[in-house]
């Protein structure tokens, strides 16, 4: 039986008619409660998520449809209290009617009417980036335990093979001495690639510390212009009010120039450009499967390129390990990223559309009172390890 939608619902809520045309087809369930907390809207999306009708829900109280320990009743209630949106990922939204959905939740505030907020739900996409996160660190933990074999399978015979190819060469005629020659550079081939696998292995906790991260993108993107993406225009939008990360800042500039380093592989030779933002996301947190604790992520900071895109083949494989587009690439890079971010218990993205892929990064803020993390004194430049996958 199909519902029937009120026709003054929108007008209740103080909508212009085009205003509510454009709510009513946006995909994502939309509400606006007002002052009292009474639903004085809802768009179809939202009565499909709901399983009612505007005639049946608009006019109710959002805490008679919702249970009242919904996170979403809560985040109401802050973002009345803070004055700013607020939005939360990874909630489950679960009444006996509609059963248990795992969503985000956006709640903003509007001034007029008085008192009212509008909250979006988004179902789908963001359940799916939560999992990406989960699949993410598990796949460095798979380089993890392959890392502790191949140094213990792999390396120790390499290093006698190497060892029998020297003693071969003292001996060997010019022709059998380029043959043993070969043998030690391929030995130590398969060494390094092993000792770059082996950073996946540290599992010591982050020796952390409040980090400017101003300056550690000013320093990565120094290395940058000096070296690979000396081609490239460099656009900086940064927040100037930035609190401080919480985070290592070695381990922060590595995965940094890792990302910047593939923007600039990625951007045209002809009219390249790297656009590094950073920006404060007011009540953004990820909610922690399984142990029922939010982690606060208001520090976004973007890498974007304006390169051919991410081809649709590798979109859902990016952090995989040895997956890469790059001849002679290992395909390390972003699964080193994703670990260290998942250490600092962030969330890293990858996205976009044709010409414009953007890499993005949500880190915690440091706590009060931590003591700062000093950086190198100038010209003193970390190694980065392995930059590129």
């Amino acid at each position: 039986m199909t519902a029937v939608r009120d026709p003054k619902v929108g007008e209740r809520a103080g909508f212009a008619g085009g205003a509510e045309a454009v709510l009513n087809a946006l995909p994502e369930p939309v509400l606006v409660i007002d002052a009292d907390g009474t639903i004085s809207y809802l768009n179809p999306a939202a009565e499909q998520f709901f399983q009612g009708s505007s005639a049946a829900l608009a006019g109710r109280r959002l805490d008679a449809v919702l249970p009242a320990d919904s996170p979403v009743l809560g985040l109401i209630g802050q973002a009345r209290r803070s004055g700013h949106s607020v939005s939360e990922y990874g909630i489950t939204v679960e009444t006996p009617r509609i059963g248990a959905h795992f969503v985000s939740a956006s709640v903003s505030t509007m001034t007029e009417p008085a008192g009212s907020v509008v909250v979006s739900l988004q179902e789908r996409s963001i359940a799916r980036k939560i999992d990406d996160q989960l699949i993410h660190r598990n796949a460095a933990r798979s380089v993890t335990a392959m890392a502790a074999m191949l140094a213990h399978e792999v390396k120790n015979p390499l290093s006698g093979i190497r060892g029998a190819a020297q003693l071969l060469e003292r001996g060997a005629d010019p022709g059998d001495r380029e043959l043993t020659q070969l043998i030690c550079e391929e030995a130590d081939r398969i060494v390094a690639l092993v000792d770059r696998m082996e950073m996946f292995s540290d599992v010591r906790p982050l020796e952390r510390a409040p980090v400017n991260i101003h300056e550690v993108l000013e320093h990565v993107r120094k290395l940058a212009q000096s070296g690979f993406a000396r081609h490239l225009r460099f656009i900086e939008r940064y927040d100037p009010s930035l609190p401080p990360v919480y985070g290592n800042r070695d381990l922060l500039v590595q995965v940094l120039l890792n990302l910047v380093k593939n923007a600039a592989e990625a951007a045209p030779a002809e009219g390249g450009e790297i656009v590094l933002t950073t920006r404060y996301r007011q009540g953004v947190r990820l909610a922690v499967p399984g142990v029922g604790t939010r982690v606060e992520l208001p520090l976004e900071i973007s890498i974007q390129d304006n390169g051919p895109g991410i081809p649709d083949d590798l979109r859902d494989h990016l952090f995989d390990p040895f997956v890469t587009t790059k001849v002679g690439g290992k395909g390390l890079g972003l699964a080193l990223v994703a670990k260290i971010v998942g250490d600092h218990g962030g969330i890293v993205e990858i996205g976009g559309a044709p010409r414009r892929t953007v890499a993005r990064l949500r880190l915690p803020v440091a706590p009060r009172g931590a003591a700062p993390d000093v950086a190198p004194e100038a010209g003193a430049a970390p190694e980065a390890g392995e930059v590129a996958p």
